[in-house]
């Protein structure tokens, strides 16, 4: 798969939702961590990855990818499109499974639980790291890889994915500090 002239090939977009998602599910497991004190492997999947950071990060890649020399813009709209992907995937989640994965209840100006002005000044200063340094860094690396691997790569990842996927959407990983509705029950709360 060659680099298009005016765009990118479908491998640079595929490891680049892995980066993405991965870097997601490094970034709560710590966050989770430091405040629980406790190992948890955040999100609904079992593999390493949080697909809603790899879907957030390759919408903010497509819409604010031009923007990257403007830093204040990207930071303002990263925090909306970031906190409206995570409000309405809180909401399809808990209408899907009738659980929640995360609840802001706590947390000043929230809305309905599910997203919080921390969460979206964290997700307006991620997105401008990404937009800004981080993208231009992975386009300089992700070229110096033989097509062939950036290929290999990209299907095994895909097909770790889908196995992951299938297994999930059967048996979505819950439990203590994955879904509120387990702690509910812990607690007796």
């Amino acid at each position: 798969m060659k680099r298009k002239k005016n765009g990118q090939s479908f491998d640079f977009y595929c490891i680049l939702f892995f980066v993405l998602a991965g870097i997601g599910w490094i970034w709560e497991v710590i966050l989770t961590f430091f405040t629980s004190h406790a190992f948890v492997n955040r999100g609904i999947y079992k593999g390493p990855y949080l697909p809603i950071y790899g879907v957030g990060g390759m919408l903010l890649y497509f819409l604010l990818y031009r923007y990257r020399k403007k830093p204040r813009l990207v930071f303002g709209y990263s925090l909306v499109i970031c906190s409206s992907l995570e409000y309405f995937a809180g909401w399809f989640l808990e209408v899907r499974w009738g659980r929640k994965w995360w609840d802001y209840s706590g947390h000043f100006m929230n809305l309905n639980g599910r997203i919080c002005l921390l969460g979206a000044l964290c997700f307006g200063v991620g997105g401008m790291l990404l937009i800004c340094l981080l993208i231009p860094l992975y386009e300089r690396v992700i070229w110096k890889i033989p097509e062939k691997i950036r290929v290999m790569i990209s299907v095994l990842l895909i097909l770790l994915f889908v196995a992951d996927a299938a297994y999930c959407a059967i048996r979505p990983n819950t439990g203590y500090g994955i879904t509120t509705f387990y702690r509910k029950e812990l607690t007796g709360g």
